[in-house]
């Protein structure tokens, strides 16, 4: 039987090379500094509070990631670390992971988490369809503090699917009663206007956190989260950096960090005249990249191409970064070969609070001009962007960011497989689905980092939808205010990573 015992560094080791940027468990600490109390600024609430909930949103797992944990969780550098989990053990060549629970947690209410709540959660997110956990062929539990996961085939890659929030046996009302294990509890929730999280004085780790209260105000769009930051009714708020340009340094820290999402211009593979590769391909064409990262985001970026964010860098394919260059008269070509030689209309609906989003339609709109392409740009609620365009699929083409859940590269290529529920954008093509399922049984780690990569240059060849970049974003507090701050591989803030000074 081969067996591989990860506990603390030697579970780091073995994954260092997996993963690439990433947040911990344990969070870092600087130095020591006055506790104090946050007022941060969010323009989308969450959908849901259950964490096992396939309907919750970035934005929402962003804020749940302070309130429940996994069996285990990224840290800075990448790596996973056991977080529920005190000590794992692989065997048989990644079908079998036995995880030894620490004894000292507790969830919000004061109850003492066991392996009853692991199995519970496990089989709730497997049947709420959560990625990678459909590999789950049968748990076991063993005594309070050990559980036995059995898959139907070998994954040494599984563990990243297991940072799924740990709830309670049996709880059913997880969304009016968000019990969790994290460092910080919900106190309270008013919609359209705040989110409380309290600081949990019995979690796990001694010493976090160190902010005792965080609120969370929400705010109607961007713009009002600069006034609301110029004004002083908050303290910090995440920014594009067209806006952070706004904020005078003086008066306020500036500090950098990747999404984690990819930023695209979403076309409707099954919307005409979008069905048709060629035109697809013209817009790629038509469009320069560099040119929105210059006006929209003040030069802020980088071109990606890729449907993988670039900090993936193990599996990123980088010939991507650039597969389609400006080009107009190809562009122009590409639509006369498709049928239209008169000028085509295309419309861009846009979720109105995302003001990033809103910027980057403007100007691709002036760049499809140039080719014969004239943009109506309809601007939405969230709400109604989700029903409409992602769960509805009643659109030509939208602009958007797209996260994972998990820190994985098959992830964020799951939603492009034809019969996926999230493939929003009606993507299909058979020689994918192939590639991407063989990444699914591949064992060797090297073949399937080439797979990874092939499956996207499939989907970029097909011009599946413009892939633009991995934004570059600024999270903006009061100068000299708050430290510890933190960057991700995810879509997250960890404000138990932060302390006043």
């Amino acid at each position: 039987m081969n067996r591989s015992l990860f506990t603390g560094a030697a579970f780091t080791a073995m994954f260092a090379a997996l993963l690439i940027v990433s947040a911990s468990c344990s969070p870092q600490r600087a130095q020591s500094g006055q506790t104090t109390t946050l007022r941060y600024g969010f323009i989308s609430e969450p959908v849901t509070l259950d964490p096992l909930s396939p309907a919750n949103t970035a934005d929402g797992r962003s804020l749940l990631f302070n309130v429940f944990e996994g069996l285990v969780k990224p840290d800075t550098e990448g790596r996973l670390l056991p977080c529920i989990a005190e000590s794992i053990l692989m065997e048989e060549q990644g079908r079998v992971y036995y995880f030894k629970l620490r004894e000292n947690i507790r969830f919000h209410d004061g109850s003492l988490l066991t392996s009853a709540d692991v199995y519970y959660s496990l089989n709730t997110a497997q049947d709420a369809g959560f990625l990678g956990l459909d590999l789950i062929e049968h748990m076991e539990t063993d005594g309070d503090y050990g559980i036995r996961v059995t898959l139907f085939r070998p994954d040494p890659l599984f563990l990243p699917y297991l940072t799924a929030g740990i709830v309670r046996a049996g709880s059913t009302d997880r969304d009016r009663n968000a019990v969790g294990t994290g460092p910080y509890f919900i106190e309270s929730y008013q919609v359209q206007q705040s989110l409380v999280l309290r600081k949990f004085e019995d979690y796990w780790q001694e010493g976090v956190p160190r902010l005792e209260m965080v609120t969370i105000v929400f705010m109607a769009d961007a713009d009002a989260l600069v006034l609301g930051l110029h004004g002083g009714s908050l303290d910090g708020a995440g920014l594009p950096g067209s806006l952070a340009q706004q904020l005078d340094p003086v008066r306020f820290d500036h500090f950098p960090g990747y999404s984690a999402m990819v930023h695209l211009l979403a076309l409707n593979n099954a919307s005409e005249p979008l069905n048709d590769i060629r035109v697809r391909q013209a817009i790629n064409y038509g469009i320069d990249i560099q040119e929105i990262i210059d006006t929209a985001f003040y030069g802020h970026g980088e071109p990606s191409g890729s449907p993988i964010i670039p900090g993936l860098s193990v599996y990123y394919n980088e010939s991507l970064a650039d597969p389609y260059p400006v080009d107009h008269a190809k562009a122009r070509l590409l639509l006369q070969e498709a049928g239209f030689s008169g000028r085509l209309s295309l419309e861009i609906i846009v979720p109105s609070i995302f003001t990033m989003h809103v910027d980057t339609a403007q100007v691709i709109a002036g760049q499809l001009a140039e080719i014969g392409i004239d943009v109506n740009i309809q601007l939405v609620d969230w709400a109604t962007w989700l029903d409409d365009v992602y769960f509805g699929r009643n659109y030509q083409a939208t602009i958007i960011s797209l996260d994972s859940p998990i820190v994985s590269p098959g992830s964020f290529l799951s939603r492009y497989r034809s019969d996926d529920g999230n493939n929003f954008i009606n993507y299909s093509n058979a020689g994918f689905d192939q590639v991407y399922d063989a990444t699914l049984v591949e064992t060797d780690a090297q073949r399937r980092i080439e797979l990874y990569r092939e499956a996207q240059r499939i989907v970029s060849d097909d011009a599946a939808s413009v892939f633009i970049q991995d934004i570059l974003g600024f999270r903006v507090f009061r100068a000299g205010a708050y430290s510890g701050v933190l960057s991700y591989p995810l879509y997250v803030i960890d404000f138990a990573s932060m302390y006043g000074r």
